[in-house]
C-alpha cells in the first residue's frame, strides 16, 4: 500500500508490489538466477507490455540485495535517436547507466568517472573501469537494446564481446541484452529488414536466450486472487476463464481488463465480476484502441507484416522460404502470431482488433438501421440481414475490395465491416480462421431478452469461403466445414457465404441466397456473391 491508497492494476510503466496487484516479477524467469551465477551472456526477450523491465530491474534489486553482486538493470533507448552516429549512441547509454545507478544502488557499488576512450571503445572502457572498481562481480542488465541500429548497435556489441573474455575482474561477469525481439541473430535494425550486421558474429558469446512469456491461467486467477483478497471483489471462475481466453494471459490485456471493469465501468465491490462485464470490457477495449493495442495495429501496414497476416485471415497456407521464416520470427518478437504452430493470431482480442482495422475504411462508409434488422422479439432477422448484405455488395462490393490493401481477404473483410457496423453497441462477432483450410468462421453474438425477460442470446454461425480461378466450387467442403463448426458450437442452423473471385468465368454477377444442408442434416443458408 501508499499510504491509504489501494493496489490496482497497472498498464503503463513498471510495476511495483506496494502501488500494483503483480505476479512477483522474478518467478517468471527462473532461469536468470543461474545464468548469472555462471558468469553467462544471455539474452531475455518479450514481445512490449508483458512485464520484461519489471522483471529485471526485480532481477537486479534481488541480486544486489543478496549481498553477492552489483546488478543495474538501465535502458539503451538513449541511444536510438543517433542512428549510425556510434560514439553520441555510446554516450546517452552511458549517461542513462550512471543515472540508472545513482537511483537504484549503494554508493559504493556505483560507476566511478568513466575514462576519455576513442569512440569505438567508450562501452569496454567504462565498464571495465567500472569493474575494476567495484567490490562485488558486476552485472548489467542492458534494456531496450535493440532499440540502437545499425552501426551504434554493431559498435555495442563488439565492445560487449570484445570485453567477454576479461570478466569478471575486468568486465562485467555476466549480462543480459533484453529487448522485444531475439536478438540472437542480431539483425541491423529491430523491425527493420532481416539485414545481418555481418561475420564474424559481432555478439558470438551467447549461453542462452530466454523468452518471457504470458500469464498462465493459475497466474491469472493469482493476480486477480489479490484484489478479491483486498477488496472482498470476486472474480467469478467464468469471468476468470474468459479473460485467459480472450487474452491468451497476455500481461498487458490481463491488467487491462480488469482495470477497465473496476475503473471505467466502475463494478465497485462488493458487486461480483461476471462474463458479461469481461465481454463488456473487451469490446470497449477494442473500440477505444488503447497505445498497445494501436501500436501493434500500426504494423499492419508493413509488408512483411501483411505478408504473415494476410495468409492467415485467408486461411491459405502461405509461400514459406527464408524471408517468410524471418518475417515469421519477427511478428511472434512481437506478440502479434502466437508461438506455436500452425501460424495463427496470439489471442481473440488481436485477431479482432486486426479485422477491424483492417475493415475500418469499409465500415466508416455504411449507413445501417439496426432496428430495420431486429425482430420484435428482440432477435435479429438472419434473412434480412443476408438479403441486405447482397444488395450492399451488388452495389459497391467491387468498388470496395479494389481500395483495400489486404487484397487476397478483401471480400471477407468487407462483410466483417457490415457485420461488425450492426453489432456495434448491440452484439458481439467471434472470429476464428482455419490455417490451410481456406476458410473464417464467424459467431455472431446478439443479446436479446426472452419472454419473460429474461437475458437470452442468439448465436448465429457463418462460413466465409471463396472461390478462385483454376478451382472447383468450395460448396461441398464448405458445407463439411460448417457442420463440424456448427458441431462445436452446438447450432442446428448456420450459414455459408460463398465469394465468386473467377472474374470472367462467373456465371452470374448477381448475388443468390438459398438453401442447402449440411452432411449431417443441419439446415444452411447459403449466399453466393
Amino acid at each position: 500500500m501508499l499510504g491509504a491508497v489501494p493496489r490496482y492494476f497497472n498498464t503503463g510503466g513498471t510495476c511495483r508490489p506496494d502501488v500494483h496487484y503483480m505476479i512477483p516479477a522474478v518467478g517468471r524467469l527462473p532461469e536468470a538466477r543461474g545464468l548469472v551465477e555462471r558468469g553467462a551472456y544471455f539474452v531475455i526477450h518479450a514481445p512490449r507490455q508483458t512485464g520484461k523491465t519489471t522483471t529485471i530491474r526485480a532481477l537486479a534489486a534481488e541480486l544486489c540485495a543478496s549481498g553477492a553482486y552489483a546488478a543495474l538493470a538501465f535502458s539503451c533507448e538513449a541511444g536510438s535517436a543517433a542512428g549510425d552516429d556510434y560514439a553520441a549512441a555510446q554516450t546517452g547509454i552511458l549517461n542513462e547507466l550512471r543515472q540508472a545507478a545513482a537511483e537504484d544502488m549503494p554508493r559504493e557499488l556505483q560507476p566511478p568517472p568513466f575514462p576519455d576512450a576513442p569512440p569505438l571503445g567508450m562501452i569496454r572502457n567504462a565498464l571495465s573501469a567500472w569493474a575494476r572498481a567495484c567490490p562485488r562481480p558486476l552485472v548489467l542488465f542492458l534494456d531496450e537494446i535493440d532499440a540502437l541500429s545499425g552501426q551504434s548497435l554493431e559498435a555495442v556489441l563488439r565492445q560487449l564481446r570484445a570485453g567477454h573474455e576479461r570478466r569478471p575482474a575486468n568486465f562485467p561477469a555476466s549480462i543480459a541484452l533484453c529487448g522485444m525481439r531475439n536478438i540472437r541473430d542480431y539483425k541491423a535494425a529491430s523491425g527493420g529488414g532481416p539485414v545481418r550486421i555481418g561475420s564474424p558474429s559481432p555478439f558470438n558469446v551467447l549461453v542462452k536466450s530466454l523468452r518471457m512469456g504470458n500469464f498462465t491461467a493459475a497466474e491469472v486467477a493469482d493476480l486477480y486472487g489479490q484484489h478479491t483478497t483486498e477488496t472482498g471483489q470476486a472474480f467469478s471462475d467464468a469471468a476468470i476463464a474468459r479473460v485467459v481466453e480472450v487474452s491468451g494471459g497476455q500481461p498487458w490485456l490481463v491488467n487491462a481488463l480488469a482495470r477497465e471493469i473496476l475503473e471505467e465501468m466502475r463494478v465497485v465491490p462488493p458487486e461480483p465480476i461476471t462474463l458479461a462485464h469481461v465481454d463488456e470490457a473487451k469490446e470497449r477495449l477494442i473500440l477505444a484502441r488503447a497505445t498497445h493495442l494501436d501500436s501493434l495495429a500500426a504494423r499492419l501496414q508493413e509488408a512483411r507484416v501483411q505478408r504473415v497476416i494476410e495468409p492467415v485471415l485467408d486461411g491459405a497456407l502461405a509461400h514459406v522460404d527464408l524471408t517468410y521464416s524471418d518475417d515469421l520470427a519477427y511478428l511472434r518478437d512481437l506478440g502479434l502470431v502466437a508461438q506455436a504452430s500452425p501460424v495463427q493470431i496470439a489471442n481473440p482480442i488481436y485477431r479482432e482488433v486486426i479485422a477491424r482495422v483492417l475493415a475500418d475504411p469499409v465500415q466508416s462508409t455504411l449507413t445501417i438501421e439496426r432496428a430495420s434488422f431486429v425482430l420484435p422479439d428482440g432477435r435479429l432477422d438472419m434473412k434480412k440481414l443476408l438479403t441486405g448484405f447482397a444488395a450492399f455488395w451488388r452495389e459497391q462490393g467491387e468498388a470496395l475490395i479494389g481500395t483495400m490493401t489486404y487484397h487476397e481477404v478483401a471480400p471477407q473483410l468487407v462483410l466483417m465491416a457490415y457485420l461488425q457496423k450492426l453489432a456495434n453497441g448491440g452484439g458481439y462477432i467471434d472470429r476464428e480462421y482455419g490455417l490451410g483450410r481456406r476458410r473464417i468462421d464467424l459467431l455472431l453474438r446478439w443479446p436479446f431478452r426472452d419472454a419473460e425477460g429474461r437475458r437470452a442470446e442468439q448465436r448465429e454461425a457463418l462460413e466465409l469461403k471463396v472461390w478462385r480461378p483454376r478451382e472447383k466450387d468450395p460448396l461441398d467442403q464448405g458445407l463439411v466445414q460448417l457442420d463440424g463448426y456448427l458441431e462445436r458450437l452446438g447450432l442446428g442452423a448456420g450459414t455459408l457465404v460463398i465469394f465468386d473471385r473467377r472474374g470472367g468465368k462467373r456465371k452470374s454477377g448477381v448475388p443468390k441466397l438459398g438453401k442447402a444442408k449440411t452432411p449431417s442434416g443441419r439446415k444452411v443458408a447459403l449466399l453466393r456473391l
